[in-house]
């Protein structure tokens, strides 16, 4: 994927926004995302997986769980959403199976990537969160 940048004005922007990714999306399977707490990772990411074709009660933040399994209703595509943000060190993610999941072939979206930066493929797709001085944000891809 070259990098994009897609804007998003205001929170009513981020399903058309998660419409306009899927619209870019290749054949990579694992997505890096970035960005500082309350950026909107889980946001976005919550309206990536409802144009996927996840129905809306299942797609929710995996804080607790660290992953969260989806299957798409559209196309039957499972989905792992996961939010490493509580995790110490790599043992951690990789004591989970991990690696697993990346090796799966499906779609792996991945909040809080930097302590699992060493074990992700090199054809990782970073997704990067930006937050501007008007409250909008920019999803920088690539």
């Amino acid at each position: 994927m070259e990098k994009t940048t897609i804007h998003i004005p205001s929170a009513a922007a981020v399903d058309e926004a998660a419409r306009s990714f899927v619209g870019l999306m290749d054949d990579a399977t694992v997505y890096a995302f970035h960005g500082d707490m309350g950026a909107g990772k889980t946001t976005f990411i919550s309206a990536l997986t409802r144009a996927l074709g996840v129905s809306d009660e299942e797609a929710n933040s995996p804080s607790f769980a660290l992953v969260n399994e989806y299957r798409s209703d559209t196309t039957a595509e499972l989905i792992y959403h996961f939010d490493l943000y509580r995790l110490e060190k790599l043992e951690e993610a990789l004591d989970l199976g991990f690696e697993d999941y990346l090796d799966s072939g499906a779609l792996c979206l991945i909040e809080w990537p930097d302590i699992v930066a060493d074990v992700l493929p090199d054809d990782t797709v970073d997704v990067t969160i930006r937050v501007n001085d008007d409250g909008s944000r920019d999803l920088i891809i690539g």
